[in-house]
């Protein structure tokens, strides 16, 4: 068990990297924390809904990392899923909320009717995300975001090196272009 102090001091390196590093979490990781399938998550990336922002499958054997924000969105779309929403309106809905940041999301609850989904940033501001509808039930994104840095901060990350990874792109596209030519071979 950590203290509130050691949370804070993992969580603030999420948030306070040098910029030639990030910290992104495994797909095991990311599935536990946010509560869904392996399928679920693959579908996801595949379709663009939430993609990996630290790190992108590149093949055979290549590990997905999904950074504190990544995860954070696949929670608020398990949620709203499991209020009724169509994964077609869950999609409109994180499009409208994808370039925002960790704080930024922080700061809203998202309410829906089961068709639509609301963005409500105070008691005086409701914003439709999808165009109608009239909202009965809410998710206080901020309490995701306290769960969710609680329960994260009890798994091991991984730090990558942007210099590094992209000798690993290079090398990853070389090995691709080489079973390729051999497959070719093999064929014909």
């Amino acid at each position: 068990m950590t203290t509130p102090q050691q949370d804070a001091a993992v969580q603030g390196t999420l948030f306070d990297l040098a910029p030639t590093e990030q910290v992104g979490y495994r797909v095991p990781i990311a599935c536990q924390v946010a509560g869904i399938t392996y399928r679920q998550l693959d579908y996801w990336a595949r379709t663009n809904l939430v993609r990996p922002s630290v790190r992108g499958a590149r093949g055979s054997g290549s590990q997905r990392l999904y950074s504190f924000r990544d995860i954070l969105v696949l929670k608020i779309v398990k949620r709203l899923l499991d209020t009724g929403i169509s994964l077609q309106n869950i999609r409109q809905a994180v499009d409208r909320l994808r370039d925002r940041g960790v704080e930024d999301l922080a700061g809203i609850t998202l309410v829906s009717d089961g068709t639509t989904v609301y963005e409500c940033r105070s008691s005086n501001e409701v914003i439709d995300l999808l165009a109608g509808g009239q909202g009965v039930f809410g998710i206080a994104v901020p309490g995701i975001v306290k769960e969710l840095s609680g329960t994260i901060s009890n798994f091991p990350s991984e730090r990558i090196d942007p210099v590094l990874e992209a000798h690993h792109n290079a090398a990853a596209v070389a090995r691709d272009d080489l079973a390729a030519r051999r497959k070719a071979r093999r064929s014909s």
